[in-house]
């Protein structure tokens, strides 16, 4: 069955992303748009919404906001639609609560008739004559399958959970990613000992929950790879890295100093909260207060590398001390891998494959207007890491990208996108006044 309607986007995948372009398209008449996800509703990080989480970038960093500050679809907006503003206001804290930010996401789902759940894209197409694509799209509840037709896709499919090739699904019953933390807390919890790895957001908010909520005699494990337990970086001009001036800097660099630079900046978006690790430490010390020694251990520069099932139906750990350069173990009865995400270019996609632009080890090769095909026609959220830089998951820079999909999209500039906004400058200023040879010279090695 096909509907005979042609789109000017069918955006693939309903996360954040995706979703603040269906609100920023929401106005223009002079797009018609589709949105469609194979889950059956919009929740956003389940397995790790706990009550007191935050978003680790301001309000401002909502679906709309900060391309379009009017829009009826902003944070601000929803308070005041659901009785809230003022409690807010009150709070004085721009960091809103995780649960709270799905509510709003929800709110604006709501709004929109353009947003479909339970269809899974099962195949793409593309009409060289027609210069369209066809999606062909299943309804996962009646089975029944629809042909949609679309001038833009933009794949918001999101990331996947990753785990470490040794992990495999025998290993079901004791280990599990973070991701999916809540909905075995009451299992994991009754456990006698339980170790989390990971050095991020997400292996702190676990480690600090259960550590809240763990029986007395129960042990804890924290292991983690790099050489401490590191705050992400959140200074002032720190922050201007998520500046366009930056990514357009970033975006021009060859693939491997782009590789390289990246390695270096994980405090920039893989560090832990400021807060958070304080207070995991105030919780150990009042901890420590009623027990001469707490069964709680938190070991640094410990890579895992293996895991094996015990004959006592426990789990061994295998780790390499990065400084020692030694290994050791350690046995445990359940394994929650905070061991981040991973994105994979979609089965779907394979009909267009040919299309779409791949560095030589198989990630997207994102233009600067996140195109990731030459005709301007395939769009990526969140999957350009590579090549724009540690702020691509970023919240805040979400309604900018959408932006600047949304303008080249259209061929005119419907929402103002910011070219500088940043005090530095990232790239170095011409010398004035001097020859290319005398410039040329001045970096000469010396024999």
């Amino acid at each position: 069955m096909t509907t005979g309607i042609i789109y000017d986007i069918v955006g693939v995948g309903i996360g954040p992303f995706n979703l603040g372009l269906a609100a920023l398209t929401n106005p223009i008449k002079d797009l018609n748009c589709l949105f469609i996800d194979r889950k059956t509703a919009f929740n956003w990080h389940a397995g790790l919404m706990f009550d007191d989480a935050t978003l680790q970038v301001p309000f401002m960093a909502d679906l709309v906001t900060m391309a379009d500050p009017i829009s009826r679809f902003s944070f601000l907006n929803y308070l005041k639609e659901v009785d809230r503003l003022y409690k807010f206001y009150i709070r004085e804290d721009f960091f809103i609560l995780r649960k709270e930010y799905n509510k709003y996401c929800q709110w604006v789902l709501n709004q929109l008739d353009n947003c479909r759940f339970s269809q899974e894209v099962v195949t793409i197409t593309f009409d060289e004559t027609a210069k369209l694509y066809n999606i062909l799209v299943r309804n996962t509840h009646t089975d029944e399958a629809d042909w949609f037709t679309a001038k833009h896709i933009v794949l918001g499919v999101g990331n996947t959970p990753n785990l470490p090739s040794y992990v495999k699904p025998e290993h079901a019953a004791y280990v599990c990613h973070a991701s999916d933390y809540l909905h075995r807390k009451d299992e994991l919890t009754q456990r006698a000992s339980v170790t989390v790895i990971g050095s991020g957001q997400s292996a702190a908010e676990v480690f600090n929950d259960l550590l809240l909520n763990r029986r007395a005699e129960a042990e804890l494990n924290w292991f983690s790879r790099p050489d401490r337990f590191f705050p992400m970086e959140y200074s002032k001009l720190t922050l201007e890295l998520t500046s366009p001036e930056y990514v357009d800097h970033y975006h021009s660099l060859p693939p491997a100093k782009r590789e390289a630079i990246l390695k270096g900046q994980n405090s920039l978006y893989k560090g832990i909260n400021y807060d958070l690790i304080n207070s995991i430490y105030d919780t150990l010390y009042q901890q420590s207060v009623d027990a001469e020694q707490l069964p709680v251990t938190l070991s640094p520069c410990s890579e895992l590398i293996a895991i094996e099932e015990t004959v006592d139906s426990r789990i061994r750990l295998h780790f390499y001390h990065t400084q020692q350069e030694r290994g050791f173990t350690k046995v445990t009865d359940a394994v929650i891998l905070a061991t981040g995400y991973s994105y994979s270019i979609p089965k779907c996609l394979e009909g267009i494959r040919p299309m779409i632009q791949v560095t030589e080890n198989g990630k997207y090769l994102a233009a600067r207007n996140y195109s990731i095909d030459k005709g301007n026609t395939i769009f990526i959220q969140n999957g350009e890491l590579n090549t724009h830089g540690f702020v691509t998951p970023d919240l805040g820079m979400g309604a900018y990208r959408n932006a600047s999909i949304i303008n080249t999209i259209l061929g005119y500039d419907y929402y103002k996108v910011e070219k500088r906004i940043a005090f530095q400058n990232f790239t170095a200023a011409p010398l004035v006044n001097q020859s290319a040879t005398i410039e040329a010279e001045l970096f000469v090695t010396p024999n």
